[in-house]
């Protein structure tokens, strides 16, 4: 049995949509997964954009680093992955739907969006009797592995019912300073301008921007839109397979913290604080979501975590 992760940060340093504690969320938990849970520092691959000698968290990168991940696995084995960086909320491109509405993305420090479809079928890729657990401190999260049962939360759609976004509002309080990590189309826009030197880029482009920017490494899901390849049913595999520890709904954003020189994500920070209470003994997917629950509204942040996963897996032990 060998234990691997992928952890990736991106702060966007220099863009519109700035963070400060998503690169410091990756380094707590990779020192976590190593003192705690016995991971070997050679099978934990980082990937950051605070510095360049890195492996820069790229979609074309972020795609790679996963695969691999899976790819490598054999049964029995345990994978895990944290994602600390943007998040969006993109109607469905195609007559597809899926069980929020919405498709949820995670936003590559060059914007090349990654979709649930995507992680989904990362997913299904994992080999029998292995398992894989995601956490994603970012906006919109709620979900993000595609049609997977919701045990804690209420991302799941309510028919006829629309859903408007509760966002955090920028907060200082105390000396503490809080922002969203959610990302306006506006500001996507703009940082996807920036990083392509277009002008010409609008919301009613923006998929066909991105395929003519990033060509086959391009979400799938927008090559299909945009018809550079087939379009494809969507089958869901194992739907026990696969267990998401969301920091938030899929209607809400996610909290960035400034504090005292400090800086990281109120998920991320959280999960860190159950676990070290909770030191010497093993903790549940469950346990630790109500746990973290509880302390983030202690906190007052409004952001609720979610859990998706089988009903087996809510009580698995957390990375078992």
């Amino acid at each position: 049995m060998v234990k691997r992760a992928v952890l990736i940060g991106i702060n966007y340093p220099g863009t519109e949509g700035e963070l400060r504690g998503c690169v410091n969320d990756v380094k707590r938990m990779h020192k976590c997964l190593v003192d705690r849970f016995g991971f070997s520092e050679e099978n934990i691959t980082e990937l950051i954009d605070t510095d360049k000698s890195k492996i820069q968290p790229t979609g074309k990168n972020i795609r790679l680093a996963l695969s691999e991940l899976v790819g490598s696995a054999s049964s029995g084995d345990v994978l895990f992955v944290h994602y600390s960086g943007h998040g969006v909320r993109l109607p469905p491109e195609t007559d597809e739907d899926d069980n929020t509405g919405f498709d949820e993305c995670i936003v590559p420090c060059d914007m090349n969006n990654i979709t649930d479809d995507e992680i989904r079928e990362i997913v299904d890729k994992v080999p029998e009797d292995c398992s894989i657990t995601i956490v994603s401190d970012s906006c919109h999260s709620g979900g993000l592995i595609d049609a997977t049962k919701e045990q804690i939360g209420d991302s799941t759609k309510k028919a006829g019912k629309a859903v408007k976004t509760k966002e955090i509002e920028q907060d200082v309080r105390n000396g503490v300073h809080v922002v969203n990590r959610s990302l306006s189309l506006q500001s996507m826009i703009n940082m996807l301008k920036q990083e392509t030197g277009k002008s010409d880029i609008e919301a009613g482009n923006i998929r066909r921007s991105l395929v003519h920017a990033f060509g086959e490494d391009a979400s799938p899901k927008v090559q299909e839109t945009e018809g550079l390849v087939a379009t494809k049913k969507r089958v869901v595999g194992n739907k026990e397979k696969g267990i998401l520890l969301s920091g938030c709904q899929t209607d809400q954003t996610s909290g960035d913290v400034r504090t005292k020189g400090q800086a990281y994500g109120a998920f991320s920070d959280a999960i860190q604080i159950i676990l070290d209470e909770t030191k010497g003994r093993k903790i549940t997917n469950k346990e630790l979501v109500l746990g973290v629950r509880e302390l983030l509204e202690y906190e007052c942040y409004p952001q609720q975590p979610g859990l998706y996963c089988s009903d087996s897996n809510a009580d698995a032990t957390f990375i078992c």
